[in-house]
């Protein structure tokens, strides 16, 4: 289910005289952060010149809402989109709001099915079910800081009739083929990825990732496709690199990411997305 909650304004910014208006991507985790939450001053630098030389800039992330908007602080953003849960929700940022957003787009679904699929294949992996804006249902207690939010411990059959944005399981599994093939008889589509030692999947809505997010954001801002930049380090990352016009893999990035990507820059710890951001500004 897709539905819209909030206004959003598509008024451009002030860009310099012959320099086309950006839609400027990027990742959180390994990419403008360290995994261990540290976000360096230059990078809050940059972050910032873009936005005040009139571009667009959207944190694109595997974060649920409620972890991102810290971030969102950090880095003085007061205005335009982010997009979360790793496509599945977009909120405009809205300091006047209670809670400094107004969900823009979220696409929901019911996870009874998805999770019966995973315990059958998954029988180990610990599961979470995300509630938009406040953190998890989990089906056990994660370690501290794998999961951001409140984390509310239910049973499985609990889960039922919960709708939510993803499933988020951690310690996965490989795929395998009977796997995804009952996810995809059930509409759904299992995205990998690894953050620190831990390798994690996501269960969404086929189709929906961070790219397809952000396209309907660059149609909504009237932004055309070649003056999209992304920079981002993860297999979340895939698509949303291959979409942008100037896809940038972080150079610590596994081979499928590079791959996807139309350059490479630095690692996270030489704050690699600098140089990038940087690079924007010369037009």
């Amino acid at each position: 289910m897709t539905f819209d909650l909030g206004g959003s304004s598509t008024a451009p910014g002030l860009v310099a005289q012959g320099v086309e208006r950006k839609l400027v991507a990027l990742d959180v985790d390994g990419t403008l952060m360290t995994y261990d939450e540290f976000l360096s001053e230059e990078v809050c630098d940059a972050v910032s010149d873009v936005r005040a030389a009139g571009h667009q800039v959207v944190l694109a992330t595997g974060r649920p809402l409620v972890a991102l908007m810290p971030v969102v602080q950090l880095l003085g953003i007061d205005d335009g989109w982010v997009v979360c849960s790793n496509g599945s929700v977009t909120a405009r940022i809205a300091p006047e709001s209670t809670n400094g957003f107004v969900l823009d787009d979220v696409v929901m679904f019911d996870p009874h099915q998805a999770l019966r699929v995973v315990r059958e294949h998954m029988p180990l992996a610990k599961v979470a079910v995300e509630e938009i804006g406040v953190g998890y249902w989990v089906n056990e207690v994660f370690p501290e800081r794998m999961l951001h939010g409140l984390h509310t411990v239910t049973e499985f059959d609990e889960f039922h009739g919960r709708e939510t944005a993803r499933v988020v399981a951690a310690d996965a599994q490989a795929p395998r083929r009977e796997f995804q093939e009952a996810l995809r008889l059930l509409g759904l589509v299992d995205t990998y990825f690894v953050i620190g030692s831990t390798r994690w999947m996501d269960v969404a809505p086929h189709g929906v990732t961070k790219a397809s997010a952000l396209e309907r954001l660059r149609g909504l801002l009237g932004i055309a496709r070649e003056h999209t930049v992304a920079i981002g380090d993860g297999g979340n990352d895939v698509d949303m690199l291959a979409w942008a016009g100037r896809g940038v893999a972080m150079g610590h990035a596994e081979a499928q990411v590079i791959a996807a990507a139309d350059e490479v820059t630095g690692s996270i710890l030489d704050d690699g997305a600098v140089s990038v951001l940087r690079s924007i500004l010369l037009g």
